[in-house]
């Protein structure tokens, strides 16, 4: 999502190259300018689903040829990336991982400017930070999404490395507002471990007992989603709550305009995307501390709340609060969407712009 929105932002200014390993869906899932070109390495895909079944159900034979399929594809995905790096002769090259920032340190082209965009918290994990720290060598910038991740990266890399922050930037400034009438709760992202949908909907229930009108709007998909719902059958909110599966962009934005409050329980986030993307509706947001990004972008009491500890009951009763109050929810998203507008894309476009020249 970030690399299509910074390619849409760049793409009048600059002649603009996606190279993706991987080629997964016949096209982008998410918007991409035509004047962006993309080359994709494999048609090979990832095995790891399959692998895992097959340990899992104790497959032996079946196990051990998708270990080989995958041995295969990781040794296809560094030989390709490295083939494809040696050929590009671009002025900036940005790398989003610390695989590929090692590969460009090592093997992109010497007049190149070879810019690290790091996307990732490292929530602690010092084997990653130190995977991170080391694929910075050779590499000119790197530009972490968040500040408290920018500081504490810039005390830790060589001098030859510059960090420097730049924030991802909502897609467009919406004409439109939501009007916070609907009894609508929303919350929207992968449905994986990290994102904390299984406290979420803990945390519901726990709201729905005390206003049993409102709705729950779940918008995603991933992994996790058998478990969400049966935990949703578990606390039998299934008429209160709607899993709404993958939405393109359009979808979502019409899910924003019908929501009131906007709930993420994230156990880590480097930036929180979909928190700008709901503040530009005017939806005022909750979240919980340790998504360091949320952090960055509530500014708690004033345009939504952050909630310590993962306190799941401190979590419940600002969401009460707002359910009961539509003064404050409506003061709340009006400073909500004063705050998106630091994330306009003709901001964050020029700041991209100004290290381009400058590199």
């Amino acid at each position: 999502k970030a690399i299509c929105s910074l390619s849409n932002m760049l793409c009048d200014n600059y002649k603009i190259q996606i190279i993706s390993t991987y080629k997964l869906q016949s096209k982008p899932v998410f918007y991409l300018n035509e004047k962006v070109s993309v080359e994709y390495l494999m048609e090979e895909v990832p095995n790891k689903q399959e692998w895992l079944n097959n340990f899992k159900k104790g497959k032996v034979f079946a196990f051990l040829k998708e270990s080989i399929i995958s041995i295969k594809i990781l040794y296809l995905r560094k030989k390709r990336m490295i083939e494809a790096l040696r050929c590009i002769d671009s002025d900036i090259i940005i790398s989003t991982r610390p695989l590929h920032n090692k590969l460009l340190g090592k093997y992109g082209r010497k007049e190149s400017i070879k810019i690290a965009w790091e996307h990732s918290h490292h929530n602690n994990d010092y084997n990653y930070i130190k995977e991170l720290i080391n694929s910075c060598k050779n590499i000119e910038y790197l530009i972490p999404v968040s500040k408290e991740l920018t500081s504490f990266y810039a005390k830790k890399l060589k001098p030859e490395t510059k960090c420097k922050h730049i924030s991802l930037a909502l897609d467009e400034i919406p004409k439109e507002k939501a009007l916070l009438k609907n009894k609508r709760i929303i919350s929207i992202g992968r449905l994986s471990k990290e994102k904390g949908f299984i406290e979420l909907i803990e945390v519901f229930k726990m709201v729905s007992n005390k206003q049993p009108d409102w709705h729950l709007d779940i918008v995603g998909d991933g992994p996790e989603k058998e478990n969400i719902m049966l935990k949703i059958k578990e606390k039998g909110l299934e008429k209160v709550v709607t899993m709404h599966g993958f939405m393109n962009k359009e979808k979502i934005n019409e899910m924003l305009l019908s929501s009131s409050i906007y709930v993420m329980t994230s156990f880590f986030e480097s930036f929180g995307l979909v928190l700008i993307e709901a503040m530009s509706y005017g939806v005022p947001c909750i979240a919980f501390d340790c998504a360091k990004g949320a952090a960055e972008i509530i500014d708690h009491g004033n345009n939504g709340y952050i909630i310590k500890e993962r306190n799941k009951r401190a979590m419940v009763n600002k969401i009460i609060m707002l359910i009961e109050g539509k003064d404050k929810r409506k003061e709340l998203g009006t400073s909500a969407r004063e705050k998106s507008l630091v994330f306009d894309p003709n901001k964050i476009k020029k700041e991209w712009i100004n290290l381009i020249e400058e590199a």
